[in-house]
C-alpha cells in the first residue's frame, strides 16, 4: 500500500511514524512478526496466521469501543506497516487498566522506533483521550522493553509474580510501569 493511500487513515503521527486502525493486509506481516521466536522471547508462545487474523479483528473492535487500542504502525518514510504500538483495556482477574504495548518487527529495532512511539501513544493516551494512568507489565528478563517504559518517561511502581505466566517460571516475575496525566 502505498504512503498516499495510508496517510489519511492515520488517527495521529510521531516524527517517524503514523498510528492507524488495521487492515486486513496488515495480517500476513504481523503473522511473520507474531511467529518469530526471536520476538516472541518473553511471550509463553508464538502466535500463528489464525490468532493474528483475531488479533487483528480484536483490536479494531477495541477501536470502535474505546477510541484506542494496539495501533498498526507504519513508518511515514517508506509506508511500510513495521509492527504495533499501544493501549489496550485489560482486564484481569487481579485488576483492571489501560496498557501499554509494542511489537515490531526485527529489521526495526534498535532504531528508537519503540520509545517514539510509547511517548506519542502515552501523551495521546493521557492528553486527547483523557486516560488519567497508562500501565505497563513485562517481564522483568525483558529488558529491552523496561528500557523503552523508562525512557518513555514512565514510573517503576513493583515487581510481581504474574499469575497468568505461573507455568512459565522464566517470565513470571514481572514488573509493573505507569504513566500519570
Amino acid at each position: 500500500m502505498s504512503l498516499a493511500k495510508t496517510e489519511s487513515r492515520y488517527i495521529f503521527k510521531s516524527p517517524r511514524l503514523g498510528f492507524r486502525t488495521w487492515l486486513d493486509t496488515d495480517i500476513d506481516v504481523m503473522a511473520r512478526i507474531s511467529s518469530n521466536p526471536e520476538v516472541m522471547r518473553y511471550f509463553p508462545n508464538t502466535q500463528d496466521h489464525a490468532h493474528t487474523e483475531r488479533f487483528v479483528h480484536e483490536m479494531n473492535r477495541h477501536f470502535d469501543q474505546y477510541g484506542y487500542c494496539y495501533y498498526a504502525v507504519d513508518e511515514l518514510t517508506t509506508g511500510h506497516f513495521i509492527g504495533f504500538i499501544g493501549m489496550k483495556w485489560v482486564e484481569l482477574d487481579f485488576d483492571s487498566f489501560t496498557d501499554i504495548g509494542w511489537r515490531l518487527a526485527p529489521s526495526f529495532w534498535g532504531q528508537g522506533y519503540a520509545t517514539e512511539g510509547a511517548i506519542r501513544c502515552l501523551d495521546f493516551g493521557n492528553k486527547d483521550l483523557g486516560l488519567e494512568r497508562i500501565f505497563a507489565i513485562a517481564p522483568k528478563a525483558n529488558t529491552p522493553s523496561v528500557a523503552v517504559m523508562k525512557k518513555a518517561g514512565m514510573k517503576f511502581l513493583r515487581e510481581f509474580a504474574h499469575t497468568l505466566l505461573e507455568g512459565h517460571i522464566e517470565l513470571r516475575n514481572c514488573v509493573l510501569y505507569s504513566k500519570e496525566a
